[in-house]
């Protein structure tokens, strides 16, 4: 009797841990919200985190790099092989569409028709 309630306690533990592990960054948000809960000035703005610094850098760069990682080699080798598609997508993106947007912009500011503020913000636009 002692030996099945070890053995379904034993069973009952590794399926825990195998949900910890599938789940881990569900589980590590948990974690963190319960610590910032239990203790709040650890994250506060001149907590000892720094969260302007952290979060802003550090946390960010963390995520994508997690992400990266992520990615498998195969996926990536075939993204990386299409460098013509790259380079198209990159060139409309960044050459094209500013272009084309810079002289719109100047048609519309020889006709005087449209608000000068306007014609600003739609060139950053057009450059983002």
């Amino acid at each position: 009797d002692a030996e099945s309630l070890n053995t379904s306690i034993s069973d009952v533990l590794s399926s825990y841990l195998s949900t910890i592990k599938k789940r881990w960054f569900l589980v590590g948000v948990v974690l963190v919200i319960l610590c910032a809960n239990l203790y709040p000035p650890l994250g506060s703005k001149t907590g000892p985190l720094r969260p302007d610094i952290t979060v802003r850098y550090i946390a960010v760069s963390l995520i994508f790099f997690n992400s990266g990682l992520s990615l498998k080699t195969d996926e990536f080798t075939r993204a990386f092989a299409r460098v013509r598609l790259h380079l198209f997508i990159q060139g409309y993106t960044l050459i094209l569409i500013p272009v084309a947007v810079s002289i719109l912009v100047l048609i519309l500011e020889n006709m005087n028709v449209v608000n000068p503020l306007f014609l600003k913000g739609l060139q950053v636009v057009g450059c983002m």
